[in-house]
């Protein structure tokens, strides 16, 4: 159990750290190419936040345990939207920006609810994988199209058009090997301690790896906060929830096909289908009585109901295990 658990926690470690190099060097690689700032910040940064989730959930998959991928990408959806956003209300209010609301919330509401008619069968076979990849592309395009260019960009792109281009190379091509190797790292442990405890890997992807893998997410939305660009916060948890959706919960079709049973579909997707609209019904409602915020009271109720979901998860496993 020592061993595995030294891994886990030191492939997490590399993990989260060879994430911030691979976005850094990935966008300043995308700025030298000549994309675009905007369509940099669309694919490149939302893409590269959720690296971690992407190489956790293929690493899963090549080692058999794509349970553990599904539940990696269902489990982080929960923890951006319950955990990190909740914690972050606590630095500091959100706002709600109007074209959050026109675009990137109702983006995500059409993607969610076509990749639950997907995988309601509780199966993600090859061509369900080629469906979710689909979906990815045209919600690309259409953020591209109906996006503002004259919206905040995410910091990241200031921050990774300084580096030289043979450092940006540097970082790219040594981070996806980090990436690679910590993920396997993690996944090996995750695994392990799923054995030894004797518990599905669905359910460690649904809460350690999960929490793990959505570090990053905190990290820049509460940074973000603290440096005053709070209102980016839900922009990023937003395109991260939408390739963690149709992107992470594909990779294990093509590679190891899951099958998912009746009670996780139900409890674990369940509850991120009633965060996703939660979420939008709370923003409109914001929007309507002219608050345009997300406080406290907010987040402090997301936080409570994500201890909740946890001690349900624990309740079913110990229940599980008797």
């Amino acid at each position: 159990m020592l061993v595995f658990s030294v891994a886990l926690i030191v492939g997490l470690v590399i993990l989260i750290w060879s994430a911030d190099r691979f976005v850094e060097g990935a966008v300043s690689t995308a700025l030298h190419l000549g994309m675009t700032p905007m369509l940099v910040g669309l694919t490149v940064v939302a893409f590269g936040t959720s690296a971690p989730e992407l190489i956790v959930s293929a690493m899963a998959a090549l080692q058999d345990s794509s349970n553990l991928a599904v539940g990696n990408a269902i489990g982080s959806n929960i923890a951006n939207i319950a955990l990190v956003l909740g914690l972050t209300t606590l630095v500091s209010a959100i706002p709600i920006k109007l074209g959050i609301l026109r675009v990137e919330l109702p983006i995500l509401l059409i993607a969610t609810s076509l990749a639950t008619l997907v995988i309601i069968d509780g199966t993600i076979v090859f061509y369900d994988g080629l469906i979710l990849s689909g979906l990815l592309i045209i919600s690309l395009i259409a953020l591209a199209k109906l996006s503002s260019s004259s919206e905040e960009l995410p910091e990241e792109i200031d921050e990774a058009s300084d580096i030289p281009q043979a450092k940006a190379y540097l970082y790219l091509i040594g981070s996806i090997v980090a990436l690679v190797l910590s993920s396997r790292m993690l996944v090996w442990g995750a695994s392990g301690i799923a054995t030894e405890l004797g518990v599905s890997d669905l359910i460690i992807g649904l809460t350690i790896v999960a929490i793990g893998t959505s570090l990053p997410e905190l990290a820049a939305s509460i940074a973000s906060a603290l440096k005053g660009h709070h209102d980016l916060a839900l922009g990023n948890i937003i395109g991260s929830n939408l390739f963690n959706l149709l992107a992470v919960m594909a990779i294990p079709a093509f590679i190891s096909p899951p099958i998912i049973d009746q009670v996780s579909l139900f409890r674990d997707y369940g509850f991120m289908l009633v965060l996703t609209f939660g979420l939008a019904i709370l923003c409109l409602v914001n929007h309507v009585s002219k608050r345009d915020q997300i406080g406290k009271i907010a987040g402090i109720t997301l936080l409570c109901s994500y201890i909740v979901y946890l001690v349900i998860l624990y309740k079913d496993s110990v229940t599980a295990l008797a």
